[in-house]
């Protein structure tokens, strides 16, 4: 398959047609998957706020204190506010917040980005990427889009692209009762492809000042494999998080 970066796009603004500007920029196949960085996705719906948005609690003071004083520096309560307010679950709540979007994804501090967002102090994630996905999807020429953020992995170090939204494709392939090379039935895999284009195409987008926030990928066929949505771990299977809300993190 091929990955390259759509060129050119301008900052995005609150209100701008995101697959419009795409489908100037490129020409696009039906059969192509278009991988759009959240961030622009967020900037596009109008995600950027001020941390004066986000007067704090007593609750968001209580975790800025103790995040302050695990840290050695100053931490900003308004921050924390923002991140109760966009979680549906504190997962853990020291040395760092982890937490449970409302859309399902677990990650940092709700995902909220400091980072390149002009007009504001803070990027929300979109409220509901697979429907922000589906939009694009409409107004593109490609029938399958990606909506990807990127955040860290237990057991890992640094950060790798993962979706958040997707439309017109399955998360994943069941390769369950398929024969492997010696003819045994596979019984539990099922491969994750929406998160594997996003990390794909991010070794193309890059981090940072790039500016290329959309990439697309040609030449990438599912198969002829089952389907499947699931794509976040329902709470009684998630082993990880159940450990994780008994544990207290000792300095």
């Amino acid at each position: 398959m091929e990955l390259f970066a759509v060129p050119d796009l301008p900052e995005i603004r609150a209100g701008d047609d995101l697959a419009a500007l795409i489908d100037e920029r490129v020409d696009l196949r039906a059969d192509d998957v278009v991988v759009v960085a959240s961030t622009v996705v967020s900037k596009a719906e109008g995600r950027t706020r001020d941390l004066a948005d986000f007067p704090p609690s007593p609750r968001a003071r209580e975790i800025a204190d103790r995040l302050e004083s695990i840290a050695g520096e100053e931490k900003d309560p308004r921050f924390a506010q923002a991140v109760l307010e966009e979680s549906t679950e504190l997962v853990m709540e020291a040395p760092f917040l982890l937490t449970a979007t409302r859309f399902g994804h677990i990650g940092v501090n709700a995902g909220i980005d400091r980072s390149n967002v002009p007009g504001g102090d803070l990027l929300l994630l979109p409220e509901r990427p697979a429907e922000s996905a589906e939009r694009i999807r409409e107004g593109l020429p490609a029938d399958r889009v990606v909506v990807s953020d990127t955040c860290g992995r237990p057991f890992r170090h640094g950060q790798r692209g993962v979706a958040i939204g997707w439309a017109g494709m399955p998360a994943a392939r069941d390769w369950r009762g398929e024969a492997d090379r010696d003819g045994r039935e596979m019984g539990v895999t099922v491969q994750n492809v929406v998160d594997e284009l996003a990390s794909a195409a991010n070794l193309v987008a890059g981090e940072g000042a790039g500016g290329t926030p959309v990439v697309v990928v040609r030449d990438w066929a599912f198969g002829d494999h089952e389907g499947s949505d699931a794509h976040f771990r329902d709470v009684e299977g998630d082993f990880v998080r159940q450990a994780l809300r008994d544990w207290e993190y000792e300095a």
